[in-house]
């Protein structure tokens, strides 16, 4: 009886949840939130005092970015397992919206200032032969690289293999992709290094390049490749056609998030136009 005489109105309860009344006639017309009790004369919502904390749940989760139809499936999941990861899943998701909002503010910013950015610059050189030991997959993004060294450094250790230089990557796609990114890590190794699979071993020949030197987050790697085009397009230069490795756009980490923050970052961003030693597939 008690909760019965305690009913709330439609603006009482909105009040207390902050919740708008026309929020609030969405969720009862989507089964989310149901009044507890509805005037057959009248149609007036009355709510009850245990209510609120539904309203209260249903509103951090639609501000954290959940959907009418989520909300549901979660306010049947409070209390399980199933409540977490899918809150786990959906702070991944913010964290990488906010990612790609502080990107696209830097690039605001690089806009604005035009050329006057000097955390680009680019020169012809030789990049010197090397020996690599390398890991190569698919994976779903560029940005998803780091799957690949959660991989490749454990083998590294487990075979052995000491690096002498700065690590890198190849891109083997002729194209730009969204999705499904065919990317080969790799670490220089002394001449005569040997190892076994998963990973490979590369001789690449020394090679002319095009070398975008950035430094700051990787989020400039596009203007770099920017750069990149407009000076071959300014020299009239053939970047490689075929499909040879050392004729691959490839990126040198001369420093990495691991030993420094995203604005100390260095690297070198490397579009071959030539090799002096033959090929290799």
């Amino acid at each position: 009886m008690a909760e019965t005489t305690s009913l709330m109105t439609i603006g009482e309860f909105s009040a207390l949840t902050r919740l708008s009344v026309r929020m609030l006639r969405h969720y009862d017309a989507h089964g989310v939130l149901v009044p507890a009790e509805v005037d057959p004369w009248t149609g007036y919502r009355r709510y009850a005092p245990h209510q609120l904390r539904d309203a209260a749940d249903i509103r951090n989760l639609r501000d954290v970015g959940f959907g009418v139809s989520a909300i549901s499936a979660l306010l049947a999941a409070r209390g399980t397992p199933a409540w977490s990861a899918a809150l786990e899943l959906q702070r991944e998701t913010v964290v990488e919206e906010a990612r790609a909002a502080q990107a696209r503010l830097a690039l605001i910013s690089r806009l604005i200032e035009g050329e006057t950015s000097m955390s680009i610059t680019v020169e012809r050189r030789t990049i010197a032969a090397m020996t690599i030991v390398a890991l190569r997959d698919v994976i779903p993004t560029y940005a998803d690289e780091h799957l690949l060294w959660a991989r490749m450094m454990p083998e590294i250790a487990r075979q052995g293999i000491k690096p002498i230089g700065p690590c890198g990557v190849i891109e083997h796609d002729a194209e730009f992709t969204e999705h499904d990114v065919d990317e080969e890590i790799f670490l220089p190794v002394a001449p005569g290094t040997t190892a076994a699979a998963p990973l490979q071993v590369h001789e690449l020949p020394a090679r002319d390049c095009l070398v975008a030197h950035v430094v700051g987050p990787y989020d400039q790697i596009t203007e770099a490749h920017d750069r990149l085009a407009t000076r071959i397009a300014a020299e009239g230069l053939t970047p490689p056609t075929d499909d040879f490795l050392p004729g691959k756009a490839f990126n040198i980490y001369l420093t990495t998030p691991d030993e420094v923050p995203a604005d100390q970052l260095v690297t070198e961003v490397c579009l071959p136009l030539g090799w002096a030693c033959g090929r290799t597939a």
